[in-house]
């Protein structure tokens, strides 16, 4: 890439795990978090989002485009970035390679998680309930793949939203990109608190 255009697509890329695919990940997450109320609530609230008129056109607009975009560009990312000490320093440069590990790990837990729900579902082999993620996280080997996965995903979604506040230019002072720092460590742990007591509740009861 150009350099104009690679800062171009970074930005790009920075925005859409930001909006939307970060904002779906947040109403994901919210909604799998009433499986700790137990199954029939979660059905209720599962219900709400595939009951939505023009379902398909908004997951494929919405969801699927941009974390194709986000996907692809993040696997060049990755075999191109190098850490930059003089800029950022230690703990950032950690961050940032800890950030592409994490990147894989969830595009590899996503293509996985989407092949065992969404597409079973449009297949017609399961339903968008309880029981579905029950079947899958019962089994003690992908309970931890999920757990892990799960980690991963929002790991990188916070961390990569602390990216997002620096390259759009909101934290821009030392002081602001520290507190940045906090904010997303805490949208961190909720997701992840939210995430792993649903998968804990899907596999061994609310």
């Amino acid at each position: 890439m150009a350099g104009r255009s690679e800062f171009k697509y970074r930005r790009l890329h920075s925005l859409l795990g930001v909006i939307p695919v970060g904002i779906f990940l947040i109403l994901h997450l919210v909604v799998n978090h009433y499986a700790v109320y137990g199954e029939e609530r979660f059905n209720e609230a599962a219900q709400v989002l595939e009951n939505l008129p023009f379902k398909l056109v908004l997951e494929t607009i919405i969801i699927y485009l941009p974390i194709l975009f986000h996907a692809i560009l993040g696997v060049y990312i990755v075999f191109v970035a190098k850490n930059n000490v003089k800029k950022y320093g230690f703990f950032r440069n950690w961050m940032f390679y800890v950030q592409r590990i994490t990147g894989v790990i969830t595009l590899i837990f996503l293509a996985w998680h989407v092949w065992e729900t969404r597409i079973q579902i449009g297949m017609g082999n399961a339903e968008a309930n309880f029981s579905l993620m029950e079947g899958i996280v019962s089994n003690p080997a992908m309970f931890w793949f999920y757990i892990i996965g799960l980690i991963s995903t929002t790991f990188h979604f916070a961390n990569g939203l602390w990216s997002f506040l620096v390259s759009w230019g909101i934290t821009q002072s030392p002081k602001s990109q520290k507190i940045a720092t906090y904010v997303t460590l805490i949208v961190f742990l909720a997701l992840s608190y939210a995430g792993v007591s649903a998968l804990i509740a899907f596999a061994y009861g609310a």
